[in-house]
């Protein structure tokens, strides 16, 4: 293929936040040139394939680890209400596109399915009900609903009440406005509109290598045909680097002094999924757990209805394992290549500071079939193995980032690491990128292309596009938003 000499702008990876910031670019300014590079022979097969990740549309509706609490008891719901506006600025963006016929069909990726939190035990059970007297007080989540009674857990749940003796201590709560998303299929609907309509496609087979500084523009991009073998140096005044796991391996190889000290820890995971049609069909919800103590964030186990390629499936999980690969279909010298001068405290600090994730991880990788069987039978009384099968699921890295007092620390999430002048970023982390990832790419665009989100005809333009951005989001804005929006993607019942 021919390149062009200068682009504004270079997305490496083919997944979601590529196909995000991409698009929001776009729509704001048609002009722009930008290139897409995506290493596989397709978008979408790594972190964002169906397969390889939870498919919740991460709300924080059920999720108990957005809401810790506090050591005077209290239960803080403030990563909640962040998540959810993140979320819903993101369904802002599908609505639009789907208002304007850019999207037909918007449920070929997004579906209503409600969001449970269960819990068994005294201390979970209480914790829960506190959990939800926080929630019924803020407009976000006043439509919580929280019961102990058997009947109406059966009613929300009946798979995982079958058998259940009427002594077990256990609480749940519900949000009825929940998603199941199929972010491979979005984010090639998201790619094909940037085709199609903007005539910016994804060049599949092409690794990049390197980006250096160029004193002409800002960067050099050194990118390798994975077919032909073919390499080509490519400039642009702007670099975005979203390209899951192997962001950090590119990042480090960036002249920024915002890179120093960065690292990553790799788990793979796999989930338990269900081959009995019968059994699926008996559960239409997603249900989430509390992690084991001392376990980490990515452990909270969970019962999901999904749709991956029309087919109504049942997973549980997930269960991690440990790879040093940086993506699914990476090297297992990732890891390896990864530790430089300057992260070898801070991985350290990181290492001997969650000791509980190394022992949870060897833990984890020792369990066979029947083991993740008994894990899911807590939730599922009566599962049998023969109706289930294990399937690998994506790869995560985890950011390992400098601390003052532990010399490193793991971060769950997702942290943008931007130049000084914001002509480069780069996305590292993991969950709940995906749902938050317009809201992301607004961050790069205000490093990257300021002048693009400050004239007025492109302020009025972002109050089309996402009502939420840069707005105080009040009850009312809120309310009749999440009624407008899911009208527009079929999501009301």
């Amino acid at each position: 293929m021919n390149f062009e000499k200068e682009y504004d702008l270079i997305c490496v990876g083919g997944g979601i936040m590529s196909a995000n910031l991409a698009l929001l670019a776009k729509l704001l300014d048609p002009s722009l040139k930008i290139l897409i590079l995506e290493r596989l022979e397709e978008v979408a097969l790594e972190s964002s394939a169906a397969w390889n990740n939870a498919g919740t549309g991460h709300a924080a509706l059920c999720e108990l680890n957005y809401c810790p609490e506090k050591e005077d008891g209290t239960i803080s719901i403030e990563k909640a209400v962040r998540i959810c506006t993140q979320f819903e600025t993101s369904k802002q963006l599908w609505a639009y596109l789907t208002s304007e016929g850019l999207i037909e069909d918007p449920s070929k990726f997004v579906m209503p399915v409600k969001h449970h939190s269960w819990v068994t035990g005294k201390e979970n059970s209480e914790y829960l009900e506190k959990r939800f007297e926080a929630f019924k007080k803020h407009f976000m989540f006043d439509s919580i609903e929280f019961t102990k009674d058997f009947e109406k857990m059966r009613e929300w749940f009946p798979l995982i009440m079958n058998n259940r003796e009427e002594g077990e201590v256990m609480a749940a709560s519900r949000i009825d406005r929940g998603t199941e998303l199929n972010y491979g299929e979005l984010t090639k609907e998201l790619f094909k509109i940037l085709e199609e309509k903007f005539d910016t496609p994804v060049h599949c087979n092409h690794e990049v290598l390197d980006v250096d500084p160029d004193t002409n523009i800002d960067w050099t991009v050194e990118v390798e045909n994975t077919k032909t073998k073919e390499i080509h140096q490519v400039d642009a005044e702007h670099v975005f680097i979203g390209a899951g796991g192997a962001s950090l391996l590119l990042l480090q190889k960036v002249e920024i002094e915002e890179k120093e000290g960065f690292g990553g820890f790799p788990v793979s995971g796999e989930w338990l999924v269900c081959n009995n049609k019968e059994i699926i069909n008996q559960h239409n919800a997603k249900v989430y757990s509390k992690a084991g103590i001392g376990d980490p964030p990515m452990s909270t186990p969970h019962l999901d209805t999904r749709y991956i390629d029309g087919e109504k499936s049942l997973l549980f999980g997930p269960f991690a394992g440990f790879s040093p690969k940086f993506l699914k279909e990476g090297s297992n010298l990732d890891l390896f290549k990864s530790i430089q001068f300057d992260n070898i405290s801070p991985m350290l600090g990181a290492f001997w500071h969650n000791l509980p994730l190394t022992r949870y991880l060897v833990h984890q990788v020792m369990m066979n079939k029947e083991d993740r069987m008994e894990s899911l039978r807590k939730f599922m009384k009566d599962a049998k193995s023969e109706d289930w099968d294990v399937v690998k699921a994506g790869q995560r890295v985890q950011i390992i980032k400098q601390d003052e007092y532990e010399g490193g620390k793991l971060q769950f999430g997702t942290e943008v690491i931007s130049s000084k002048d914001g002509s480069i970023t780069c996305l590292l982390g993991a969950s709940p990128g995906a749902s938050t990832a317009t809201a992301i790419m607004l961050e790069v665009l205000e490093n990257a292309f300021p002048e693009l989100l400050s004239s007025d005809k492109n302020k009025k333009m972002l109050e089309k596009i996402v009502p939420f951005y840069n707005e105080t989001v009040s009850e009312a804005l809120f309310k009749s938003e999440l009624y407008r929006v899911n009208r527009i993607l079929k999501l009301n019942d």
